[in-house]
């Protein structure tokens, strides 16, 4: 008998194999055997190296079960696993987890749904677990691509199939959990899977059958749309800097390949739903990943078609409107430039079919949106560097101010991205709305021969002077008896650096209204634009240092308009316009003698000349029923008491304690003028300069040299010098009268003009000289004597 015992302790199986086969019932249906379960648990958390031991043994009963299709069965050894999993955090729980992963990977296998379904519900459970000890060698290679085609599952019985689909969802959420907040196991951003997971998720949330659920129900979170977005978001928000990237490709591709842009609204979902992501997670600076991709891929597409261009342009604009300021980043103007030149290729290429066209001018007009979009997300010192920047795409304007050609279309698109681009600064100081850089060059375009383009500059104008929204109020040109509270407008004290701007760059504001008002394409939207134009820098700048100064504009708009040749619609317009632009002077600068003189000759005009007036000149196309040809003057003359009386006016401004000495000079001269220097550059190419002659000075090139002899000498000495010396005294007196009556802003003009124009020559002159050759200058650097051994003549040395 003791030897019979000790056989049946041979063969009796060990411990762990007694308890798990303990579990199992004998019936599957009354599932497991709970008291049995607490001591297999039992035994496996105080015996933690038998862990591994339990593991390939449950393995082996279920491969058996499954085999033999023992379903039941299989569900009771996965209860088993998972409570064992959750229970058991030993070190050794790597060797357990080897064989549940292999226990999930045949279930996976199989081709029952159900299983498919029980793997994943576990596996789900295993990536919820946080474990204690790295793993170097686990892979999920197989759950990525299992949980994907399980994600595009077509089986023809719907509740199957959104079972299967769902299911696949869940794993590739578990599978990104359980690997993304490790190191040392795969990496799972590398391309290999995320091209598998990321178009598994949008296939699920673009599916026609699902694009109509209700995200927001409760009822429907079993659906793979919803599971889909939520994973989705889920992915986003794990994505570190470096992997954001990683995500986003595949999402464009995917898009591109399924041909999804246009329409564009799932695009934009799916744009919206990352740039909320990136935010969720405090992380808007990732939001500059998200819009750099976009700008790359539209540069992949610049020979598409125009419509796809549009919409990504639009998921664009979306993604800007959400950033909120973290989508511009680092390389401010490298993505200005970008958008800039996509404009610009598209309008180079224009289409000649209409509805094409129709698509590209969508384009357009969806750049610049997005532009303005993005001006808006930029502190207000860089909107004016961006407003700097889409004027350097203009042709620069040559010497004779004349600008290089561009094409008519491109002007106009640049000029309402300027536009766009002004209404998303607030103006605060004149000084920093209108920096030289770019005023300058602004009222340089204000003169080109498009009217409609002159408008739109005069906008650009209206947007940045007007700080207190009076613009909009002053589009009509007329003459109301109160216009502070009929026109209700909102006056302020003008701030002192903007009457110093504005004695600074006076000038410039008047020489180009006066140039704009003598255009003969005019129409009555350029002079309604002028005239606001004109109004807003009264409100805004009109302060009493300069008060002289905006009437004396208005007077030299008078008299040029006496002395020009312009169509009488015209005339009368700048006459009109001259009227009302007084008539708001006067009452904001509350001076009651001038607003007495003006009403008096609004009534004379009123009576007398009534096509002088805004009622008259002012009606549109000037070709009503109310205004017909023969109601203008036939003759082409004015009186001189219709006009404003320049000494009438002078004495009001003495009367109001004005100095009016300045009224009497006029603003017509032109500021930075280089028209002086045109034709003393046109030759310079030509210039050989040779030392052996002084014949060929550059100085005397182009000048006969006289032989002197007696004859010219006795000449010399018999001429009368008195017309010489009348000549250089009266240009002596001109000279001394300009000093000292001219305003200081038209002195600094002409010194400005004359210093300009040497620099330019001298520019010119530089740029013409060939440059060293390095080597030969490497030479005589090399062959220079040191200075302390150069032996200095006697008469050098002190």
């Amino acid at each position: 008998m003791p030897g019979c015992c000790g056989c049946w302790e041979v063969l009796r199986p060990p411990r762990y194999k007694r308890l798990v086969d303990s579990i199992f019932p004998a019936n599957p249906q009354d599932g497991l055997v709970k008291n049995n379960m607490d001591k297999l648990t039992f035994y496996a958390m105080t015996t933690s190296e038998k862990l591994d031991r339990i593991g390939m043994y449950l393995e082996q009963r279920l491969s058996r079960d499954i085999s033999r299709h023992r379903i039941g069965f299989v569900f009771v050894a996965m209860d088993a696993l998972d409570q064992l999993l959750v229970a058991c955090h030993a070190h050794s729980l790597n060797l357990f987890v080897e064989s549940f992963l292999k226990m999930v990977q045949k279930l996976l296998e199989c081709e029952e749904a159900e299983l498919q379904i029980l793997a994943t519900q576990s596996f789900i459970k295993f990536a919820n677990i946080e474990e204690d000890t790295p793993s170097y060698h686990r892979r999920y290679d197989f759950f990525v691509s299992k949980f994907s085609v399980m994600s595009h599952n077509a089986d023809r019985n719907e509740n199957v199939r959104v079972k299967i689909r769902g299911a696949g969802l869940l794993g590739l959420q578990g599978v990104v959990r359980k690997t993304v907040s490790d190191d040392l196991q795969v990496n799972i951003w590398d391309p290999v899977h995320m091209d598998k997971i990321v178009p598994s998720l949008l296939f699920n949330m673009h599916t026609p059958e699902f694009m109509s659920v209700n995200t927001e129900s409760p009822r429907d979170e079993e659906h793979p749309a919803y599971i889909a977005e939520m994973v989705f978001r889920d992915l986003v928000c794990r994505a570190s800097y470096g992997n954001v990237k990683s995500v986003l490709q595949p999402v464009l591709c995917h898009i591109d390949n399924h041909r999804l842009w246009v329409p564009n609204e799932f695009a934009v979902k799916c744009f919206k739903i990352i740039m909320y992501s990136v935010q969720i997670q405090r992380k808007q600076q990732y939001g500059y990943l998200v819009i750099q991709m976009l700008m790359s891929h539209l540069d992949t597409h610049t020979n598409s078609d125009p419509s796809i261009k549009a919409s990504i342009i639009e998921v664009l604009y979306e993604s800007v409107l959400i950033s909120a300021g973290g989508s511009i980043g680092p390389s401010v103007l490298d993505v200005f430039n970008t958008l800039l030149r996509h404009l610009k290729t598209s309008v180079d290429n224009k289409s000649p079919e209409g509805e094409k066209r129709n698509m590209e001018k969508k384009f357009e007009e969806a750049i610049i949106n997005t532009i303005g979009e993005f001006a808006n997300n930029l502190p207000d010192y860089q909107k004016i560097e961006i407003m700097m920047f889409i004027m350097g795409k203009f042709p620069q304007f040559s010497n004779s101010e004349e600008m290089g050609f561009m094409d008519n279309y491109l002007q106009t698109m640049l000029l309402k991205t300027l536009l766009k681009v002004a209404t998303k600064y607030k103006t605060v100081i004149m000084n920093n709305a209108f920096p030289p850089e770019f005023l300058h060059p602004l009222l340089r375009i204000s003169l080109l021969d498009d009217p409609g383009l002159r408008v739109v500059v005069q906008e650009i104008l209206h947007t940045l002077l007007d700080r207190h929204d009076n613009a909009s109020k002053l589009k009509t040109v007329s003459i109301p008896k109160d216009v502070v509270s009929e026109l209700d407008l909102t006056v302020d004290k003008v701030p002192r650096q903007d009457s110093l701007f504005m004695k600074k760059n006076g000038i410039q504001f008047y020489w180009h209204i006066l140039e704009n008002l003598q255009m003969e394409s005019n129409k009555a939207d350029n002079f309604e634009a002028i005239f606001c134009t004109m109004c807003l820098i009264t409100i805004e700048m009109g302060g009493d240092d300069i008060l002289v100064e905006l009437i004396r504009l208005a007077l030299d708009i008078q008299s040029m308009t006496i002395e020009s040749t312009l169509p009488k619609t015209h005339k009368c317009c700048n006459h009109a316009i001259v009227a009302a632009y007084l008539n708001v002077l006067a009452q904001i600068t509350n001076m009651s003698p001038l607003v007495q003189y003006l009403s008096d000759l609004f009534e004379l005009r009123r009576k007398e000349a009534c096509h002088l007036l805004p009622e008259f000149a002012f009606n549109r196309s000037n070709r009503d029923s109310s205004v017909k040809d023969e109601d203008y003057p036939k003759e082409d003359k004015v009186e001189e008491k219709w006009l404003f009386d320049q000494t009438a006016l002078q004495d009001i401004l003495t009367e109001c304690g004005h100095d009016a000495s300045r009224l009497s000079a006029p603003l017509a001269q032109r500021p930075h003028s280089n028209s002086g220097m045109v034709n003393s550059m046109s030759d310079i190419g030509s210039i050989n300069i040779e030392l052996d002659s002084i014949e060929s000075s550059p100085l005397l090139a182009r000048k006969k040299v006289e032989e002197i002899t007696v004859e010219s000498l006795k000449k010399m000495l018999a001429e009368d010098q008195s017309v010489k010396r009348e000549e250089d005294a009266k240009k002596r007196q001109e000279i001394f009268e300009t000093f000292q009556n001219a305003p200081f802003e038209e002195i600094v003009a002409r010194a400005e003009a004359k210093s300009n124009c040497f620099h330019d020559k001298l520019y010119e002159i530089l740029e013409m000289s060939p440059p060293s050759s390095p080597d030969h200058t490497t030479k005589e650097s090399q062959n220079a004597v040191p200075v302390f051994e150069m032996q200095f003549p006697s008469l050098y040395v002190y």
